[in-house]
């Protein structure tokens, strides 16, 4: 095990004992000693990120003053990959990295590492990060895995087995995500009511779409931005007609309650924009208001139901592609003809950076998803062919692009909107929904289902349903129905 933090790579290894502890101190080293390895670490370093040494050096007790701390009951590769993640790496963990890992975090108080370890989470390493994290007791942690493993079920339900039976009853007991979608509708009026003004949601039993809820009277999707925060539905902007009129009030849907309320508009009308939930906030981005192409971006915080104004784009765009994974925030800006930048939004220091460049010969029109430390980029292509997609990858790791094999048919899924579940993929229109397996260099489709039967645009998302409305889509004939959906919740990551 070698790296700038262990004692043999320190300034302070060679020197005599009296001298080295004064030494240390003055630079605000501390060295934190296994059965056989030592790490000179950054005091600092550890008190911004351990609750375990921020309480360890405020306590008055003897040890906040010593130069030496003894952790004999954690491994010192634990403590190596979490000073990895503490210093804003963002490794893949094996499974002996990933069973001491969470014991680190566990003892030491490292929210930063619980988060790195929720964010990696996968079909090959969630039972192992399951048990381990109910064996430590990692909350947070324990919570994300049984829901990926309840998401990932028919493909876990044999591997599952090996659990405890109490950890398998509890996945069991769980509410898994639900594929929805909402097509283009402009606001009406009560006796013009669109009975197709539907939210819709894919029961994966009968391989079928069914009405979950209908629009307010007052809410456009059309070219609207519509996102999901916290097991909500929230749409934003949109317009009512030709004339680009902008709808003035934001809609919530809370599918606890099976309710919608309105909330505050942001500061700058828009339309044509893009709507996202990241990190507890929601952030509407760029979009268009009278014509005029916009590079503001505003961040709306729900519990004061108050906008504003974040760092704006590097340059005005409508309809920007936006994804999130491993707890950061990216977009796509098309720059004509033959390049696609991706920027990386900076919360902290509320600012856009350029992640990558990808260069390639392309039509109008793209997307992109996210899985693990990979982003997709989907384009219209070859040439003058918009039956196909052309999709390439984008390594956040190792900072590669790579072109994914086969051509995607927006005749059996338009990928121009595609939801992340688990390590599947789900893509649909009017002909077909299709689940597409995430394999290392492609996307291997693994069912077909029903399409929407909607034309226009059409938005996708998740949504944690905690009961499903019996009201086939096809039979919806009569007019609106209320759905009695019950009161509990669930606790659901980001």
């Amino acid at each position: 095990m070698t790296g700038s933090n262990l004692m043999e790579s320190s300034s302070c290894a060679d020197i005599k004992d009296d001298t080295r502890k004064a030494v240390c101190q003055s630079m605000g080293i501390v060295k934190i000693c296994f059965v056989e390895n030592v790490f000179m670490v950054d005091k600092g370093l550890l008190e911004l990120n351990c609750e375990y040494f921020r309480a360890l050096f405020h306590s008055g007790m003897k040890e906040c003053h010593q130069d030496e701390i003894y952790l004999p009951a954690l491994s010192a590769r634990g403590f190596f990959v979490t000073l990895q993640v503490l210093n804003g790496e963002r490794p893949m963990f094996n499974g002996d990295e990933i069973v001491d890992a969470i014991q680190c975090a566990a003892f030491l108080h490292v929210e930063v590492l619980t988060e790195h370890l929720v964010n990696i989470v996968n079909s090959d390493n969630c039972l192992l990060m399951y048990h381990t994290a109910a064996t430590f007791g990692l909350f947070r942690l324990f919570n994300s895995t049984a829901l990926f493993i309840r998401d990932m079920y028919e493909d876990l339900k044999e591997d599952v087995k090996c659990l405890p039976e109490d950890l398998i009853e509890y996945v069991k007991s769980l509410i898994p995500n639900t594929y929805v979608t909402v097509g283009t509708h402009s606001p009406t009026i009560k006796l013009l009511q669109d009975f197709m003004r539907t939210v819709c949601y894919l029961d994966e039993d009968e391989k079928d779409w069914k009405v979950l809820t209908h629009l307010p009277l007052d809410a456009s999707t059309t070219m609207a931005g519509v996102a999901v925060l916290d097991n909500k539905l929230y749409i934003v902007g949109g317009v009512y007609d030709v004339t680009n009129r902008v709808v003035d009030s934001g809609f919530c849907y809370d599918v606890s309650t099976d309710t919608w309320s309105q909330f505050s508009s942001p500061q700058k009308l828009r339309y044509n924009c893009t709507l996202v939930g990241h990190e507890g906030n929601l952030y509407i981005i760029g979009g268009e208001h009278n014509k005029t192409v916009l590079s503001s971006v505003e961040r709306y915080k729900v519990s004061t139901d108050t906008w504003n104004f974040a760092a704006h784009l590097p340059r005005p765009t409508a309809a920007v592609a936006c994804t999130k994974t491993m707890s950061r925030l990216f977009i796509c800006l098309w720059r004509p003809k033959d390049a696609t930048e991706i920027y990386e939004y900076i919360r902290k220091d509320d600012k856009w950076e350029l992640t990558t460049t990808l260069v390639r010969h392309q039509s109008y029109g793209h997307c992109m998803v996210a899985h693990m430390d990979n982003l997709y980029v989907m384009r219209n292509g070859p040439s003058d062919d918009f039956l196909r997609c052309r999709m390439d990858c984008y390594n956040l790791t190792t900072g590669q692009w790579t072109a994914m094999h086969g051509q995607y048919e927006n005749s059996k899924g338009a990928l121009f909107t595609a939801v992340v579940r688990g390590d599947s993929v789900f893509t649909l229109n009017s002909r077909a929904t299709v689940e597409y397996a995430i394999e290392e260099n492609k996307w291997r489709t693994k069912k077909e289902m029903t399409g929407f039967s909607r034309i226009g645009s059409m938005w996708t998302f998740l949504l944690r349903l905690p009961k499903k409305s019996s009201k086939d889509l096809k039979k919806n004939d009569n007019g609106p129905e209320i759905y009695s959906l019950p009161s509990n919740s669930i606790k659901c990551p980001e």
